[in-house]
């Protein structure tokens, strides 16, 4: 499926899209309905990250989560405890909530039904519009304590009443205070203080190999416990089959199931390193989580203003190698000739996009961008979410053989539902 609104990387091999199919833990479904899960779709990769210096508000909400990490449980001990997972679970499982979301939903009839005729043969037969109630169920965290909860955008996505049950039984009405789609980070606040709150890992310092613990309600099974390690880093969102997303995931064999949507991954010391999100259709072994440090910049936004601006350029790029520059130029139907060995190839520019309205062109190779070299899809992604909208970012081309200093300004994302 081709979208052409966003900063996007094309599979490393060729030129077509190729993803697998991944499914969200979507909470919705009707009563009495067995749980499904829904497609992500197809595409090309969108990178996470925090807009710097969105505001001085968002600061000071970033300030305030750093507090609430100092004032959090210290972590435990990385031991040789056989049971140091009871000792995580323990310290962190009053701290995991269930979310259960509600929405009422319109039963639209046919356009047949609005046909006079078809109205005045059938009289008081006709069927009425009737409203249903759809219900799903997720997992959340808490990470201050005055309320304030980090979850999935699509937990509550559409919701008309959310409510936050604790592990001790306690029950509160939650209002969810921002969501990002992009990135499918939401914020809910109950009103309650004096909770039980979650340590905050650093997940940029992850490597595979290390222990996972995920806690959370699948099924509805609540409070459920899952453990495995840490399966790799840096999963873009197309490898993934999430194209719609803006995110680099942190991939674990702990077992998540819908309802495990918004609930923590945890790392041997109990702290937070990734909020568990998605998984891969017929795979075992194979799920998703958004990286803590990702979340947490996402939610300082929400908190400050209640959505999120992604900075974007408005172009289909891949990153180049010798192999992948012969199969452009050996290829008469892809309209490009690559004379670089190694940058990051611009595939496309979107029409009347930044990128565009800056003077890239599709066939330019990208060698600089805010004074820092790059290989691949990923670094420019990263290096776009870390500018601001409006601002310059510097970057060097290479075009036709010649070198070209560029300064483009990122747009905001066009495209994003807050």
């Amino acid at each position: 499926m081709q979208n052409e609104s966003r900063d996007r990387e094309h599979p490393s091999n060729s030129i077509s899209h190729n993803t697998a199919d991944a499914k969200y833990h979507k909470p919705w479904r009707k009563a009495a309905a067995s749980l499904s899960l829904v497609l992500l779709g197809s595409g090309m990769t969108l990178a996470g990250g925090y807009m710097a210096g969105h505001s001085q508000q968002v600061s000071e909400n970033a300030s305030n989560l750093a507090v609430s990490r100092v004032n959090a449980a210290p972590p435990l001990p990385a031991g040789t405890d056989p049971n140091f997972v009871i000792q995580v679970v323990q310290k962190v499982g009053p701290a995991v909530v269930r979310i259960d979301s509600s929405r009422t939903v319109k039963t639209q009839l046919p356009d047949e039904f609005n046909d006079p005729l078809f109205q005045r043969f059938f009289g008081s037969q006709m069927p009425e519009q009737q409203n249903r109630v759809e219900r799903g169920t997720g997992s959340g965290f808490i990470i201050s304590a005055d309320g304030r909860i980090l979850t999935n955008a699509h937990v509550v996505d559409g919701a008309d009443t959310v409510t936050v049950t604790l592990k001790d039984g306690r029950s509160f009405k939650g209002k969810v205070l921002g969501k990002d789609e992009l990135t499918d980070v939401a914020v809910v606040k109950i009103q309650a203080e004096n909770l039980p709150l979650v340590a905050l890992g650093n997940s940029d310092q992850l490597q595979p190999g290390e222990w996972a613990i995920a806690i959370g309600n699948p099924l509805g099974l609540d409070n459920t416990v899952t453990t495995g390690i840490i399966s790799a880093t840096g999963r873009s969102s197309n490898l993934i089959g999430a194209p719609d997303k803006r995110v680099e995931y942190i991939q674990t064999d702990a077992a998540i199931n819908p309802g495990n949507s918004g609930g923590p991954l945890l790392n041997s010391r109990g702290e937070v390193i990734a909020m568990n999100t998605a998984i891969i259709q017929g795979a075992q072994g194979l799920g998703f989580a958004i990286p803590i440090n990702t979340a947490q910049h996402i939610s300082s936004q929400l908190i400050a203003t209640g959505k999120v601006e992604h900075p974007y350029l408005g172009i289909q790029m891949v990153g180049l190698t010798p192999q992948l520059k012969q199969n452009i130029n050996s290829d008469p139907n892809s309209g490009l000739s690559v004379n670089e060995d190694k940058g990051v190839l611009v595939v496309k520019v979107i029409p009347n996009s930044p990128a565009a309205k800056a003077g890239i062109r599709a066939g330019d190779v990208i060698q600089t961008l805010g004074g820092q070299a790059v290989t691949d899809a990923s670094s420019v992604q990263k290096a776009v979410e870390n500018s601001q909208v409006g601002s310059d970012l510097r970057m060097e081309l290479r075009r036709n053989g010649q070198n070209l200093n560029i300064a483009v300004q990122p747009g905001a994302f066009p495209t994003q539902v807050q």
